[in-house]
């Protein structure tokens, strides 16, 4: 490559890499881009260099740091806080993460499955009852991970309406102003909910942290805040990406499909295979504080970085037939999570709530099918999380 190509990139189809990254693949292990601001930056798409550059402490996440880059123009808005856990290093990052793991292990989420099933098979009970077409996004996709998560942090879901279109808004629009808006609005409604909850305790997440680290001293209101703001966002616009995309896919490969469908405990790996072909966090963003060598190339102090997951997960060096779906292919070693000491805390939660939707929806309706040509599903733009703004279904 001479020339920097310009990143991110749309998806032409939602669940391929741009076609626009073909170089990018072509050029592993990384290469140089060029960002909407006229910046450079490195994008990696190597599979083992992506996991070994995620464990190198020589790259920050602190976006605050003047050198990190901005993919996109709402980043730039992101420069005047501290964002927990996402946009800290460690010890602070480590620190905040350990107040949090009790709460996504394993054991913890065994426990909330029940609970997510029932959600689950209320909102298709819903569904069924109002008969088709349906619009799967806000019927199904988008409630199932707001309820879930509101039901572990305690926010009253009442309030989704709010949150869900400020969430949108964070994540999506070009406008640093009304990003910042956004933000602050969410900050002031989680600053209240916490002097709500500190008045009157509940039973969640939220009222833990209350009472272990925000009486103790460990942690102030405005962080908490902040904290709860990143976890009910993060816990409820990935996953829904994730469902309506991963739906839209395995309608447009029925063989895929049919084989799900038949055999019901292939869905656990579906999943895996599902988050490493679809990637929806496409562009991980780090700043380098040292020099780096890697794949014959040299990262800069203050270089930004950027790994993009659609291609490293695409990588013919870690997985055979990469463009292809298959659920028999040991897919866990993805990236579409992360790597490092920043993997996603709630990937846990996230599993179990896509293998209980997935496996409840395709039980309820084994006839499910697209109710509109697939060209005309509206998808996200490259410059956010990449899924679809609805999907029109019948069965």
């Amino acid at each position: 490559m001479t020339e920097a190509l310009p990143f991110p990139q749309d998806r032409t189809c939602p669940y391929q890499p741009p076609v626009g990254y073909q170089p990018l693949r072509d050029a592993r292990p990384l290469s140089r881009v060029r960002l909407y601001n006229g910046r450079t930056a490195w994008v990696v798409t190597g599979h083992a260099e992506t996991r070994a550059l995620l464990t190198d402490p020589r790259l920050s996440a602190d976006r605050q740091n003047p050198a990190f880059p901005a993919p996109a123009p709402r980043f730039e808005s992101l420069r005047t806080v501290r964002t927990p856990l996402l946009g800290v290093d460690d010890p602070e990052h480590n620190t905040q993460r350990r107040m949090l793991i009790p709460s996504f292990s394993l054991k913890r989420v065994a426990a909330l499955r029940p609970r997510i099933q029932e959600t689950v098979d209320r909102l298709l009970d819903t569904m069924e009852e109002q008969g088709p077409p349906a619009e799967l996004v806000s019927a199904f996709a988008l409630p199932v991970p707001s309820m879930v998560i509101c039901s572990l942090l305690g926010v009253p879901y009442a309030d989704h309406e709010l949150f869900e279109e400020l969430s949108r808004t964070l994540l999506q629009s070009v406008d640093p102003q009304e990003v910042t808006e956004a933000r602050d609005r969410l900050e002031d409604y989680f600053t209240g909910l916490v002097a709500r909850k500190r008045a009157q305790p509940g039973d969640g997440l939220l009222d833990e942290l209350i009472t272990e680290r925000l009486e103790t001293g460990e942690l102030s209101h405005h962080e908490l805040a902040r904290m709860a703001l990143l976890l009910l966002v993060a816990g409820h616009e990935t996953t829904s990406n994730m469902l309506s995309l991963g739906t839209f896919t395995l309608l447009e490969h029925p063989e895929q499909f049919a084989a799900l469908r038949a055999d019901t405990s292939l869905v656990p790996d579906a999943v895996e295979e599902l988050l490493r072909f679809l990637s929806i966090a496409d562009g991980l963003v780090r700043v380098a504080t040292e020099d780096i060598e890697v794949g014959g190339e040299t990262i800069r102090a203050d270089d930004g970085v950027i790994f993009s997951t659609s291609v490293v997960n695409r990588d013919g060096a870690a997985y055979d037939a990469p463009d292809t779906l298959d659920w028999q292919r040991s897919a866990r070693h993805h990236v579409a999570f992360g790597f490092g000491v920043h993997q996603c805390l709630g990937q846990n939660l996230a599993r179990a709530e896509m293998e209980i939707a997935f496996g409840t929806l395709f039980a309820r309706f084994p006839g499910l099918r697209l109710a509109v040509p697939a060209a005309e599903v509206p998808h996200k733009p490259g410059h956010t999380l990449q899924g679809l703004v609805e999907l029109p279904v019948t069965w």
